[in-house]
């Protein structure tokens, strides 16, 4: 335990707590040298940026919120409580809308609502009674249909609709016996019966309110739009000499709003008042009527624009001479496609990038799934501290967490090579899903009796032997499960290794994002063909551990 507590403290609060303490450092942040005083934190909040950022991460996350909740609701009730078609096939699609990069929906959204030349305002301009632009994606509103398009929406879907799945549908009767019509009884009974699920969902979006990045720095950049993230990444990449002190300043005040809604987070998800499954629990579906094809439709839609309809922009702008273009002489070309594989450093990145998915998958979901067990199964002093490490994490930014590392791997002797390295790159990934993968196997193990394991230690097994030979084929298809989706986060992090990267080891979803933030001849259709690349991993992985899944775990005879 005192060995756990360490290593995850090292690298996951000692970063955060260097971040505070070198914000009060005017001598040598990078030198190592100290000289403490509160000038960092008078400069950076006299400049107006500062404020601005913090305003705009508020504006843009109570946008898609104030969007986004109310339709995942509507879309996970009708997914869940009523007889739609192809209601699971469907629920999946939101899955595969998550695994997508928000970084590839939103180069394909961009090329779709580019005020110049983005596909539909090249088509709607045909039309006689329009003038100029209809869409402008490079906007406040563009920022926040980016998130909706990326998994603001389909995460929420994710979250809900097994919640909505075991909702008790005697609550519903009642309300109909009473007289309620279908509208009524869904406002008064429920939606006030799913609220405390609603809530926790709510919170643990919250809390990642400061990790978003690439959208805006995409989409943000052009028009001086600066969140929390992009202001610090400015501050700290793009101002010579960098503004460290300011950016220290400006993460320690994120830091100081997080240290109040992680323990609210923290308490509600404590709490067991979100049961929806008792012993009188009663499945059941609601009939639409004649609304039935409506929202069915409505879903479809709603599915198309999260999946199909930006990957094939992205596949269609990529063999175009400029997207959008289609008075260009030739119209269509393969000289994107020649330039993406002639580059050295995509291919570079591309292995990069693969090496740091593969060993995520593997290790992430090996290493949590031992630490789950020690929270579950252990009752060693200390269980409270390492959970709460975990937990606290949780609503750091990503790149927070990164220039947090930056401090560490530059200040500690003997850790300055792994600068610019991949080894570094490979713990930030780990590390990033380590909430999810350590909750998803707590709640397997509370699942498993311990008589499996009695039984082992009995016939003479050690722990490891126990572990390898009894549980990890028990939890065999949660471990395939987790490699997917560390596989996915490590395919498309851009926040949490922007700030650790060197150009040896860039990896394919920064090299899109320097495409897509330069302006220069066809940067956004090489941009596009690299997210493709992103999305073909993913999307071949998925299907391979799919696969897999069916032939691990415990099958009958």
């Amino acid at each position: 335990m005192a060995l756990l507590i360490v290593f995850f403290g090292f690298y996951i609060i000692y970063p955060v707590l260097l971040i505070f303490i070198q914000s009060f450092n005017i001598a040598g942040i990078i030198d190592g040298t100290y000289e403490f005083s509160l000038n960092n934190w008078r400069e950076a909040f006299s400049e107006p940026d500062v404020f601005e950022s913090l305003v705009n991460t508020l504006i843009v996350f109570a946008s898609y919120t104030a969007i986004s909740f109310p339709l995942a609701v509507v879309i996970s009730w009708i997914l869940a409580r009523t007889p739609i078609p192809f209601s699971r096939g469907l629920e999946f699609m939101f899955w595969v809308s998550f695994m997508l990069p928000a970084l590839t929906t939103t180069i394909g959204w961009t090329l779709l609502l580019d005020p110049f030349f983005g596909f539909f305002n090249v088509w709607l301009k045909a039309l006689p009674f329009i003038n100029g632009p209809v869409f402008n994606i490079y906007s406040v509103e563009g920022i926040v249909f980016a998130h909706l398009m990326g998994n603001a929406l389909s995460q929420k879907v994710m979250l809900l609709t097994p919640a909505f799945r075991n909702m008790n549908a005697t609550l519903e009767e009642a309300g109909r016996v009473s007289g309620a019509g279908r509208l009524r009884t869904m406002m008064r009974i429920t939606l006030p019966v799913m609220i405390p699920p609603m809530v926790v969902v709510f919170l643990l979006n919250l809390v990642r309110m400061f990790n978003t990045f690439e959208i805006e720095q995409i989409l943000g950049t052009p028009i001086r739009f600066f969140v929390y993230s992009t202001q610090l990444y400015d501050y700290v990449r793009e101002m010579e000499p960098p503004e460290y002190g300011h950016a220290t300043a400006l993460a320690s005040l994120t830091l100081i709003i997080i240290l109040f809604i992680i323990p609210l987070q923290r308490w509600l998800l404590s709490r067991r008042i979100y049961t929806t499954v008792s012993g009188d629990y009663k499945p059941g579906l609601v009939h639409l009527g004649v609304f039935q094809p409506i929202a069915l439709g409505f879903v479809i839609l709603i599915v198309a624009l999260l999946t199909i309809v930006p990957v094939l922009t992205l596949l269609g702008g990529s063999f175009m001479t400029r997207a959008g273009f289609f008075q260009a002489v030739p119209a269509y070309t393969f000289n994107h496609w020649n330039t993406v594989l002639a580059d050295p450093i995509f291919f570079r990145a591309l292995q990069t990038t693969f090496i740091l998915s593969i060993s995520t998958a593997v290790i992430s979901p090996l290493l949590f799934s031992m630490v789950a067990y020690v929270l579950v199964r252990r009752n060693w002093k200390g269980k409270i501290i390492l959970d709460s490490i975990f937990w606290g994490s949780a609503g750091i930014p990503g790149i927070l967490s990164g220039l947090g590392l930056l401090w560490v791997i530059t200040a500690t002797p003997g850790l300055n090579w792994l600068y610019g390295t991949i080894w570094i790159l490979i713990i930030v990934v780990i590390l990033q899903g380590k909430l999810t993968s350590i909750q998803m196997f707590k709640s397997i193990f509370l699942q498993m009796g311990e008589d499996m394991e009695e039984a082992a230690r009995i016939a003479g097994a050690g722990w490891f032997y126990t572990y390898f030979k009894i549980w990890l084929p028990l939890i065999a298809p949660t471990l395939v499960l987790m490699g997917i989706l560390n596989f996915v986060i490590a395919a498309g992090s851009t926040g949490s290794v922007v700030l650790l990267a060197s150009r040896e080891t860039v990896t394919l979803s920064l090299l899109a994002l320097e495409y897509m933030t330069t302006s220069t001849g066809s940067a956004r259709e090489v941009a596009g063909i690299i997210s493709l690349f992103i999305v073909a991993m993913t999307a071949g992985l998925a299907l391979l551990a799919r696969w897999v899944g069916f032939q691990v775990g415990v099958k009958e005879r």
